[in-house]
């Protein structure tokens, strides 16, 4: 919680002081408020499974989950984007890739879209080739909530508005009976 309200801080000031931060320094502080603060802290649910040796893992900064928050962070922030400039929002990843690149918008996405297809392949060679002795749960909690974020971006920004595809999907898994 310490790391994920440190990073709200630093964008916070970058907000007031109208400063847009390099690539770099932005995707330094947004990996630490993306979303996978919650696949640490969900792994406190999972019983024995979660020893100290897997916690002192995950605070290793590990290949895979430094993946994970790369994906869910520029995922957003290609989907959001302009909805937040719009309502008043630290500069995006969009932002800071075109100011330090000059570029148009369209570019800026396609560069961050190859960050996340290679964070994709971070992942999937974390798991081909484990060379930890952390339980394969864990790493599948990871990969799974990685899953999601694809879901809830894919056609947009689900995650803010949640009354588009995202509730259709929800109904069709939660609500309609499967036909046998």
């Amino acid at each position: 919680m310490k790391v994920l309200v440190r990073g709200y801080m630093r964008e916070a000031k970058w907000f007031h002081r109208k400063y847009t931060p390099t690539l770099d320094e932005y995707l330094s502080a947004a990996l630490d408020t993306s979303s996978f603060s919650l696949a640490v802290t969900s792994f406190i649910g999972m019983g024995d499974i979660v020893t100290k040796d897997s916690l002192d893992w995950v605070f290793s900064d590990p290949k895979i989950l430094k993946a994970a928050s790369l994906i869910g962070r520029l995922k957003n922030d290609i989907k959001s984007h302009q909805f937040e400039q719009k309502r008043g929002h630290v500069a995006s990843a969009v932002e800071c890739y075109m100011k330090q690149y000059d570029v148009a918008e369209e570019e800026a996405t396609l560069g961050l879209s190859k960050q996340v297809n290679n964070a994709w392949k971070d992942i999937n060679e974390a798991l081909l080739h484990q060379t930890t002795t952390i339980p394969m749960p864990l790493l599948l909690r990871i990969l799974n909530l990685t899953r999601l974020v694809e879901v809830l971006y894919k056609h947009g920004d689900a995650f803010t508005h949640t009354g588009t595809f995202l509730k259709d999907i929800v109904v069709s898994l939660f609500v309609e009976p499967v036909h046998l």
